[in-house]
């Protein structure tokens, strides 16, 4: 951290005169005291990131989870240094930039937030959610104490200084946040983690900032008619220790309400109000009805949700507009939906739009999830921090739902088993006991989640056992191509006896397996194994007249005995091995006493285990999109597969076997479905009968797509 108001990052030295010298003592009296609290603040970030991410990574659901969290957490160590210090040479650069003669020159970039760039991906927008949050939640507590910050700083720069350019503002405060973490190579998850120990350890603390920077400012004579702001926690540091120790990172310090958040969705609802509306003129001003009269034609609407099979589509703003135009006629005056109520009514129906149309959700169950839009926008129209809470027991439910039918395949010709039964028990439940008390949806969260608990457990224990076999089967089936290769290094070009070379064939190529499987082809017994066929072969080659040929019968007996042992540790039944003994001692009978053998044979073809291979296909291009698509995917990732048969299969990625890359795919109970090769699945992706499932949280995803979708229209207009 620069301690010194004259040292500046190289590529600003440069600048003739500098513009920190154009500040004012002060103002580097304020930075160098502020630099202080943040590096403290980002000190006790990191020093809780360890135990924070270690402890995700010991709740985490699956293998792939726990490695991103371990992954994170050397990660974040050994960047750490270099995160500090982008980010406090980003304040002295903001800083500094207040010294520069023209706001044009001034190199503040915009905080992230929803007004991102068009085709902003889901996990920026999923970021820019939750950035956008963390500004609202400062701006509301400390806007006033920033806003005399900054009207101090104007004072003395003479000119007008706004928040969002104040290097303490919470705005920039982020941004330097952001610029020094992208160096970290972690995924969006960890990324909010980071975010939410951001608001946590330094944001939590902006009042203290913005006071003891006020109090400086004030004791010079900057603008000391401004009444001062008392800070929410006077002084002590133990007081600040005390704040953080109630905050959870796993429940994020939402307001209770979450208006907040809703108020930041608002502006982006304003494109699509007035689509809830009576169909008649209005003969006297519209009145607006009572949120309570709404949850009320809600829960009638609720009684009347079709079937998830049913053929008639069920939109929910049509059915509202039916009964508010009722409504109307009864009472002779035009009844509207509140603002708010209707921005909760819009915000929830295009969230179940993209859920309807989310290729991560299996057809057989849209239906029955469509059926919970009645009781989800019940709860939004009485608790807004559905929208703002991740944690929210009405959230996690659908996520859980979703997550559990991700892996679902039709099972035969009967698409309702017992994972369908049991989320249709948990939507009947809602459509018939829910009215408005939400402890309902915390009860059944408790139930469901301990089903696909159990549930995840048991395929997570195949899925070993399957990964387990799949290396076992590797394993043996490079012992049995190094077989293959042995034997064929010392037959091909042979002249044998047809029954010597179904022998080795047949049955001591077994020997030779089990044995290299057993004991590794650097052993004793591997190299006696092969020392016994190299025998073998050389005593059926001998020729009668030779001194070898003669000392023959003498070496005999040793022979037999290697074989006979060889077979026995392979297990094999003496009775199947019986003529194959008989027929060799014979034939060394018949060629001590001069005495041809009558059926030999050349070895012309190679000697293979499996004559099966995969249908060939020519090779595709190293840099072929399709096969980049399949280099990319990861262990633990789910995929679509139209099938020959017009069957859909969904399976998950559960291994990568060397030394051929052989993708290995399992279903959601744990057993291997799939097996294919990398060109393989390339050729799927480019007949279209192969895609990606997205299985991030679903409510999540619904949100930022919504989110993108409002800011666009909003645009255009």
């Amino acid at each position: 951290m620069h301690n010194d108001g004259k040292v500046v990052p190289f590529n600003r030295a440069q600048a003739t005169p500098s513009p920190l010298a154009r500040l004012p003592v002060v103002v580097l009296q304020v930075r160098d005291k502020a630099a202080q609290q943040l590096q403290q603040g980002l000190q006790e970030l990191f020093d809780n990131a360890d135990d924070t991410l270690f402890e995700m990574a010991d709740k985490a659901r699956s293998t792939v989870d726990h490695h991103i969290f371990f992954e994170a957490m050397r990660d974040l160590r050994l960047k750490r240094k270099n995160f500090e210090r982008v980010f406090m040479e980003q304040l002295f650069v903001a800083f500094a930039d207040l010294g520069l003669a023209g706001r044009g020159d001034m190199h503040l970039v915009p905080v992230v937030s929803y007004e991102g760039a068009s085709g902003t991906s889901a996990d920026e927008a999923e970021k820019a959610v939750a950035l956008e949050a963390m500004l609202s939640r400062v701006r509301h507590r400390d806007g006033l104490a920033l806003g005399q910050l900054s009207a101090r700083f104007s004072e003395l720069l003479g000119r007008r200084l706004d928040d969002h350019e104040n290097p303490l503002g919470p705005a920039l405060l982020c941004e330097f946040f952001l610029q020094a973490g992208r160096s970290l190579g972690v995924e969006i998850r960890v990324k909010l983690i980071m975010l939410k120990l951001f608001e946590k350890y330094v944001l939590s603390d902006a009042d203290l900032l913005y006071a003891e920077a006020n109090q400086l400012l004030v004791a010079t004579g900057v603008l000391p008619q401004l009444k001062a702001v008392p800070s929410r926690r006077p002084g002590a540091p133990a007081a600040r220790e005390q704040h953080h120790a109630s905050q959870s990172i796993a429940e994020p310090p939402f307001e209770p309400s979450g208006q907040e958040a809703f108020s930041a969705l608002q502006k982006w609802l304003v494109a699509v109000r007035g689509s809830v509306a009576p169909t008649l003129e209005a003969s006297t001003e519209p009145q607006p009805i009572a949120t309570r009269d709404l949850l009320r034609l809600l829960s009638h609407l609720q009684q009347y949700v079709p079937e998830p099979d049913a053929d008639a589509d069920f939109d929910l703003r049509n059915q509202l507009e039916q009964l508010l135009t009722r409504v109307s006629v009864k009472s002779g005056r035009s009844r509207v939906l509140e603002e708010a109520d209707e921005d909760v009514i819009n915000l929830v129906a295009l969230l179940f739009e993209f859920i309807l149309d989310d290729r991560g959700v299996p057809v057989a169950f849209k239906g029955l999830i469509a059926r919970l839009q009645i009781p989800m926008l019940k709860v939004a129209v009485l608790d807004k921090s559905l929208f703002s809470c991740a944690n929210h027991p009405v959230r996690r439910l659908l996520n859980e739902i979703a997550n559990a039918v991700m892996g679902w395949s039709p099972p035969g010709d009967n698409p309702r088993d017992y994972l369908y039964l049991r989320i249709e028990q948990v939507v009947q439940r809602l459509l018939n006991e829910f009215v408005e008390d939400t402890a309902i949806f915390s009860q059944l969260l408790a139930q469901f989640s301990a089903f696909t608990a159990d549930e995840r457990g048991r395929s997570e224990l195949l899925e070993r056992h399957t990964h387990e076999a799949e290396q076992e089967r590797l394993h043996t089936e490079a012992a049995r191509q190094r077989v293959a290769q042995v034997l064929n290094r010392r037959l091909l070009g042979k002249v044998l006896p047809q029954f010597v070379l179904q022998f080795l064939q047949r049955a001591w190529s077994q020997v030779l397996v089990l044995t290299a499987l057993k004991h590794g082809e650097q052993s004793l017994q591997w190299q006696t194994a092969l020392r016994t066929m190299d025998e073998l072969i050389w005593s059926v080659g001998l020729q009668k007249d030779t001194e070898a040929g003669r000392r023959l019968l003498e070496q005999l007996p040793g022979l037999l005995k290697a074989l006979r042992d060889g077979l026995t540790s392979a297990a094999f039944d003496s009775f199947s091995t019986r003529e194959f003994f008989q027929q060799l001692q014979a034939m060394h009978v018949q060629s001590s006493e001069g005495e041809g053998v009558d059926v030999l044979v050349e070895v012309r073809e190679p000697f293979v285990f499996s004559p099966s291979l995969p249908p060939p296909h020519e090779p595709l291009p190293d840099d072929d999109s399709d096969l980049l698509k399949v280099q990319q995917l990861r262990i633990g990732t789910w995929i679509e597969l139209q099938q020959n048969d017009a069957a859909i299969l969904r399976c998950k990625l559960t291994a990568i076997m060397p030394p051929a890359s052989t993708y290995v795919f399992v279903s959601r109970t744990g057993l291997k479905v799939l097996e294919q090769t990398a060109g393989q699945l390339a050729l799927a992706f480019k007949r279209g009968a192969l895609r990606t499932l997205d299985n991030g949280l679903l409510f999540e995803r619904a949100l930022a797509a919504v989110v993108g979708n409002l800011r666009q229209l909003n645009r255009g207009k």
